[in-house]
This record gives C-alpha cells, sequence and structure tokens, in this order.
C-alpha cells in the first residue's frame, strides 16, 4: 500500500475522480444521504490517499488550524468498502494523525463523527466535545484529540 498527501492543485484528473468515487459510493450510496459532497472546501484540504495497485482503498482529508474548525481537523474518513476486511481504518486514522502532526506541527485535533463510529474514534484517542447534532440526517458529535 501507498500513503499519498497531496493539496488540491497538485491532485491529478484519474486521483480526483477516485477521491469523490469513493466519497459518492459510501457518503452517498451506501449510507443513503443526499447530500453536496463538493462543498468547497477540498480546494484548501491536503488529500491523504492510500492505494493498493491502482486502487484507491481509503481516503481522509486534511485540514490546518482555522481553515475548518479553530483545531486541526481530519474529515471525509472513508474506506472501500471491498476492502474493510483488511482493517485499513486504525491504519488510515495512524497515518492522518501522524500526516496533520507533520504539516502542521499541531497536537490538537477536532473531527465531526458519526456517532456509530464512537468507539473507533475513542481507540485512537478521541473524545467526545459536544452535543449530539443532525448533519444531513445523520447523527454525529464533535470529538478532540490533543
Amino acid at each position: 500500500m501507498i500513503t499519498t498527501i497531496l493539496p488540491f492543485s497538485a491532485l491529478s484528473a484519474i486521483q480526483l475522480y477516485d477521491i469523490l468515487r469513493l466519497r459518492s459510493e459510501v457518503f452517498v450510496v451506501e449510507q443513503n444521504c443526499i447530500f453536496l459532497d463538493m462543498d468547497d472546501k477540498d480546494q484548501i484540504a491536503m488529500h491523504l490517499m492510500i492505494y493498493e495497485n491502482d486502487d484507491l482503498v481509503a481516503y481522509t482529508r486534511l485540514y490546518n488550524e482555522g481553515q475548518y474548525y479553530e483545531e486541526a481537523s481530519i474529515g471525509r474518513v472513508v474506506v472501500s468498502p471491498r476492502h474493510r476486511h483488511k482493517k485499513l481504518g486504525h491504519f488510515l486514522m495512524k497515518e492522518s494523525i501522524e500526516a496533520i502532526l507533520k504539516l502542521y506541527n499541531v497536537n490538537k485535533i477536532r473531527i465531526g463523527a458519526q456517532c456509530y463510529l464512537l468507539k473507533f474514534y475513542q481507540s485512537h484517542g478521541f473524545s467526545v466535545d459536544s452535543e449530539m447534532y443532525l448533519e444531513d440526517g445523520i447523527e454525529h458529535v464533535e470529538m478532540i484529540r490533543s
């Protein structure tokens, strides 16, 4: 597996297509949630992609302090359904946290987490930092890692 981190302007057309396809496959189709995934925040994010051969198997977008939240942030955390049996979510979060530390030299990271994934994010050092809220009809909470 190869991890690549690029700004939006450096993404190839194929990489951008792979990202948007994977996000649509999971966040729109699998979760049956009609929402506009292209939210004009991709342009300021760093894009962490994990490829196995030519297949995008996992992805996140990363933000510095003040770009999304006051703290640095990891968003659009997604693993391809065809590769979930490999437990790549843990590898993806480890890579994303390390990338935030290297890129932005900060320790505090805030995320907006779907509630059904609380234990997963807690296993990576995140703790709940808000009341539950609905985003696109899905229960979320903000979580913080210091």
